[in-house]
């Protein structure tokens, strides 16, 4: 073989080297393909949770063989991966401790590679001009800083504080209801005063983030709260019947959006010390995103599919919870009720009110201590369960 050919495979050979040199290093650091490029919506929402979207979906399905690690390095890689594979998987049936290590994790992402900082952070969300804070934005600002002395009885406290609980009037109502509006939201975050540090405005976004990624929309963080349900889509006009409208009688559709009439996916309800109480400040936002919360809350334990065949499903969450979801054409439109079970029991005398319930205590101790058959009835959240779960749960 001639000089020039074996100079030329040498050259062929080390320029293949420097390729795969460089390959392995940059998959060893798993450094981002490409430098953030800064504009005016950087920052966005929209735009982070693209970029989280990605980097997780790269950190899932590096090939950890490929790289040129040590053995021991190797292990610690492929336990980290795994473990966020089962995080990912986990917090979308409900699992708190999972919602906690991804959250994380996008915390680390956006501070450490996206390049989140003080001055950039209000692009996201406006903390810096309360009057153009949403009521959803200050609702998530009061849970978060509610949480730190509360935990998840975070929301309970709220309710409790500013009586939140009590009928009320409301425009477009002729009798009262239980509700709770944008103007309350905006008077108690008013009233609160709050002044938030940098990392407590990070963690607001990342809940953000997260909760149009892999949470529950609107409703991730009331579903984890101590109350007792939680429910969407159970109420107000279905996309299918706007849809109908909009054809036909194009004047009622105008009126109705004007007089902004409830849609199917503006409905949002909790279930609180057994009000059914409408969180009017709250929305899904389109049709679209109930129906994704509605395809992933039932999903614990593979229940099967939920199909036009088989339109409803019932099962539980990974905390106990029990959910029914429902679909279109086994209903109107999609809609789900989750029922928790973290309330406190309580006594006969708290769930009895009315006057003469003395007596009325009194005989059902001696029906029950004569092992009578008793049929308790009642609308969904008069508190049937409290006194015929068990024996064990009346306080005799």
């Amino acid at each position: 073989m001639s000089i020039p050919n074996l100079m030329l495979i040498f050259v062929v050979f080390v320029v293949v080297i420097f390729f795969i040199v460089r390959s392995i290093r940059n998959n060893k650091n798993e450094v981002v393909d490409a430098a953030v490029e800064v504009d005016d919506k950087t920052y966005t929402l929209e735009k982070m949770i693209k970029f989280v979207k990605k980097r997780l979906d790269e950190i899932t399905k590096i090939n950890l063989y490929d790289i040129g690690l040590s053995e021991e390095e190797l292990k610690r890689r492929k336990a980290k991966k795994y473990e966020l594979k089962k995080a990912l998987k986990g917090c979308t049936y409900g699992d708190v401790n999972d919602k906690k290590y991804v959250k994380e994790l996008i915390y680390d992402l956006l501070s450490k590679e996206y390049g989140v900082n003080e001055t950039n952070i209000s692009k996201a969300i406006p903390f810096d001009t309360p009057s153009l804070l949403s009521a959803q934005d200050k609702f998530d600002i009061l849970i978060h800083e509610y949480k730190k002395t509360f935990s998840y009885e975070a929301l309970g406290e709220l309710i409790k504080k500013y009586k939140l609980d009590t009928l009320k009037y409301v425009a477009g109502e002729t009798k009262p209801c239980y509700v709770i509006t944008s103007d309350e939201i905006d008077q108690i975050f008013e009233e609160e005063n709050l002044n938030l540090a940098f990392a407590d405005k990070l963690e607001v976004v990342v809940q953000r983030i997260y909760q149009q990624y892999k949470g529950y929309s609107s409703i991730d963080e009331v579903r984890d709260m101590n109350i007792d349900g939680v429910s969407g889509g159970v109420s107000g006009l279905p996309e299918s019947f706007l849809s109908q409208v909009a054809q036909t009688d194009g004047d009622y559709l105008k009126q109705a959006m004007e007089a902004k009439v409830p849609r199917a996916c503006d409905a949002i309800w909790i279930m609180f010390g057994g009000k059914s109480i409408r969180l009017e400040f709250l929305s899904f936002g389109t049709e679209s995103e109930l129906k994704r919360v509605c395809q992933n809350i039932y999903k614990y334990n593979n229940p099967g599919q939920l199909s036009d065949t088989n339109g409803y499903k019932i099962n539980e969450m990974k905390d106990g919870s029990r959910v029914v979801v429902l679909r279109p054409s086994m209903s109107e439109t999609w809609a789900f009720f989750v029922r928790k079970f973290d309330t406190k029991k309580a006594t006969l005398e708290q769930i009895v009110k009315y006057e003469g319930k003395e007596e009325a205590i009194e005989l059902l101790r001696f029906l029950v201590k004569g092992a009578r058959i008793i049929s308790l009835t009642g609308e969904q959240g008069c508190r049937k369960n409290n006194n015929v779960d068990g024996y064990h749960r009346i306080n005799l």
